[in-house]
């Protein structure tokens, strides 16, 4: 079919009626991005010649990602997660806000409420055999090199099959979840499991939009993190560790090269006792910093749907039925 009728009046009209602009009431903002948003899809349907058969298996697929609560799960992987994050970054730049840990994607398996430790901890409950032990540890510094007591470090990750607790029912509640306050030295120390990266369910509707492509949907080995303190930006991040073999192939465009952290086998015996381990572990060290700011929004985490952040509100209810 050739014939193209987007730039007609009759269309621009008919744009104009399904973005509310002949009604009084509603959003200004979200009638103007509605219209960009439908006028680009019309076209997009008149340029390529979308077929009646294409729009509607479109339609479905879609479905399937919300029935499944997998919108966060595809959102990174078509970019959209380090697009913000690309924009956050040329913001910064602009207002010359620079030098500190760079921020990376946050992921939909964020939950509320980990529990609070002074320091040093552990966060796996010990029942994960074929996870290899894990001694994470780091200090949070300001931009200037001097340690920063009391930040909060909140880190969360996969265990050795790549599941999250609280999204895999099999592990127990706050499994591989902490937040760990810095100690008077801006030091955080955890006691953890070396996480497995994971893939996106093969018969998912996530990954039938990535089969379109011709890509992947594996994500490596990673570990994520919330970093605040008062009078500082608030920082979110993750780390790749080395030697994954998707750790420079992330279908989610999380890995910069500055957070990609190797791993140090400790097999002396002598350091294995006075570190309090049962036999070798891996060390993995994570130094932050955290840049100065005294705007009050941005030492606090963007609002976002997170699981068990406001039982109240509905979208952060549907956060925490994500499908991985």
């Amino acid at each position: 079919m050739t014939v193209k009728i987007f730039d007609t009046p009759e269309v621009q009209d008919f744009l104009q009626a399904v973005s509310g602009f002949d009604q009084d009431g509603g959003s200004e903002r979200a009638k103007q991005i509605l219209h960009r948003l439908v006028g680009d899809l019309f076209k997009l349907i008149d340029d390529f010649d979308v077929t009646p058969e294409e729009f509607w298996s479109a339609v479905s697929v879609l479905n399937a990602l919300g029935q499944g609560t997998q919108f966060g799960l595809l959102a990174p992987g078509l970019g959209f997660d380090h697009y913000l994050d690309m924009r956050m970054d040329a913001a910064d730049a602009e207002a010359g806000r620079t030098g500190g840990t760079p921020r990376t994607i946050e992921g939909p398996l964020y939950v509320a409420g980990a529990p609070e430790i002074q320091g040093s901890g552990r966060m796996d409950d010990g029942t994960d055999t074929d996870g290899e032990a894990m001694w994470l540890t780091g200090q949070v510094r300001d931009t200037d090199g001097n340690p920063i007591a009391g930040a909060k470090v909140e880190v969360w990750h996969a265990d050795s099959k790549g599941g999250y607790s609280f999204f895999d029912p099999s592990q127990s509640e706050y499994n591989l979840r902490r937040s760990i306050i810095t100690d008077a030295d801006g030091r955080y120390a955890v006691r953890s499991i070396i996480p497995s990266g994971y893939g996106c369910p093969p018969d998912s509707p996530t990954q039938q939009v990535l089969d379109l492509l011709g890509r992947h949907g594996q994500r490596p080995a990673h570990i994520h993190y919330f970093i605040s303190a008062p009078g500082h930006q608030h920082l979110t991040t993750q780390i790749n560790l080395a030697g994954d073999p998707y750790t420079f192939d992330d279908f989610a465009f999380a890995t910069r090269d500055e957070l990609v952290v190797a791993g140090q086998r400790i097999e002396d015996a002598a350091a294995i006792e006075a570190s309090g381990f049962e036999g070798p572990f891996t060390q993995v060290v994570f130094d932050v910093e955290l840049s100065a700011t005294d705007t009050p929004e941005l030492q606090v985490r963007h609002k976002r749907p997170r699981a068990k952040e406001d039982e109240r509100d509905r979208a952060s209810q549907l956060a925490g039925t994500a499908t991985v």
